[in-house]
């Protein structure tokens, strides 16, 4: 097949989302309240939809898509599987390297797929405005433009970093409705603290995360939505993932690497999870998630119940962490800087059923180079960590001639993250090491769960 795009008709767009949970090899531990009790759906009443904690703790294998959420989809799914042919010959690998194209949605990610969603429910649960938190922006901007869909209010809270970086993401929240303010602020006790104790505080997503909680707790109109980490999310995002098989089936293709990056995990576990049942059967599939060296949750963070924010008060996740008063370094893939990561990330990855590489940010922004060169699309630096590794592998297989099936997730475009690619053609792009004395600190404030 000589074929570029792999195309899905409308008709073909998945009717059901697929939930792992119904697949693990063991069931996911319970959230905690701080005092170590489960936490239960009255507790998470206060900021979530009953529709959406019915989803976050379901075991139900298959849970139907409503067709109100399916005609919006249409706007931008199915979505294009890619062969990169130019890559690969750049490469001169006889490996086979597929990508599923995200960055068709209005919103220029993977990030609209639960954000219509979650939009969807509230607004059917009556409630009227939306708090959330972003990191490079991306999220943000899928939540905005989904409120905007079913006339809900949307307040952001952007990572103040990313927020002076990357001005244009906020520009386009601001065309969808969304109020969007710099985190740490002054609107929010969460706010307040971290301000008292560094005035310069490039923030973090777990601080942008408490502030956004804190907002809608303390509103009796308003919820608080999470573009990643949680349950639901990754069911919403597994969309992509069932397009995939399809149009790999129709290219004649096994995947042999299937690669992600990952922060709070909604990409790589959305694309990666409809795969695990095969992996779980034995199907020789390599699973690879990709982070960032300065945020190593995965690859060098404990497997522990933390928190998800700085002010704890979200509850306890049992998860890879680097603690939830780790802030990460002010890297230009602001959705990698994040100290936790997904529960079923977490997992999958603790029973070795996936695996996990970092990488620098001056390769990472190498390969995204490389790939806008061969193959035209400017990629998002959170991407680009995704084809760095894809690249690698590539090499790998033009080092032992194996003709294998690689395909990735291009999760987002970098329209907006010019600024970060002007400081790596000038030479100014930092790689950050590891702040191991930071981590050590923030690791011994994690919570003791007996």
């Amino acid at each position: 097949m000589d074929d570029v795009k792999i195309l899905l008709s409308e008709s073909e767009l998945p009717q059901k989302w697929y939930n792992v949970q119904a697949d693990l090899p063991e069931p996911l531990k319970p959230p905690l309240k701080p005092n170590g009790t489960p936490v239960g759906p009255q507790d998470l009443s206060p900021i979530f939809p009953m529709e959406l904690i019915k989803q976050e703790v379901s075991q139900e294998r298959w849970i139907e898509i409503p067709d109100e959420l399916l005609d919006i989809y249409k706007l931008w799914r199915p979505s294009p599987l890619c062969r990169a042919r130019r890559l690969e010959k750049y490469l001169k690998t006889p490996a086979r390297i597929y990508f599923k194209n995200e960055s068709v949605s209005p919103a220029g990610s993977h990030k609209p797929n639960t954000a219509v969603a979650q939009a969807y429910y509230n607004k059917k649960a009556g409630i009227k405005r939306l708090a959330t938190e972003t990191g490079a922006g991306q999220w943000g901007s899928a939540l905005s433009f989904a409120c905007n869909l079913f006339g809900l209010k949307c307040t952001v809270y952007m990572v103040k970093v990313s927020y002076d970086q990357k001005p244009y993401r906020k520009f386009m929240m601001q065309v969808w409705g969304g109020k969007v303010f710099a985190s740490p602020s002054n609107l929010t006790q969460s706010g307040r603290v971290v301000l008292t104790k560094n005035p310069d505080s490039p923030g973090s997503l777990g601080i942008a995360i408490s502030e956004a909680v804190e907002d809608a707790a303390t509103h009796d109109d308003t919820n608080y939505s999470l573009g990643s980490v949680l349950n639901h999310v990754i069911l919403h995002q597994t969309i992509v993932g069932l397009e995939t098989q399809k149009q790999l089936k129709i290219a004649g293709e096994n995947p042999d690497i299937l690669i992600g990056c990952v922060g709070g995990g909604s990409n790589f576990g959305g694309f990666a999870a409809p795969f695990v049942p095969e992996k779980l059967k034995g199907k020789n599939i390599k699973i690879i998630a990709v982070e960032p060296t300065s945020c190593p949750t995965l690859t060098k963070g404990p497997f522990r119940y933390d928190y998800g924010d700085i002010a704890k008060l979200t509850p306890l996740l049992m998860m890879y962490t680097l603690g939830h008063s780790f802030v990460p370094p002010a890297i230009h893939a602001g959705g990698l800087r994040y100290h936790g990561m997904s529960p079923i990330v977490s997992l999958l990855f603790n029973k070795k059923i996936i695996e996990a590489v970092a990488y620098p940010q001056n390769t990472v922004f190498e390969a995204a180079v490389v790939f806008a060169k061969t193959e035209g699309i400017l990629p998002a630096p959170e991407t680009a960590h995704a084809i760095k590794c894809a690249i690698d592998e590539a090499i790998k297989c033009r080092e032992t001639k194996q003709e294998k099936c690689i395909v990735f997730n291009f999760s987002g475009h970098g329209h907006f993250d010019m600024a970060s690619y002007d400081k790596y053609l000038s030479g100014k792009l930092e790689d950050y090491e590891l702040p191991g004395e930071e981590i050590k600190k923030a690791l011994g404030e994690l919570p003791e769960i007996k």
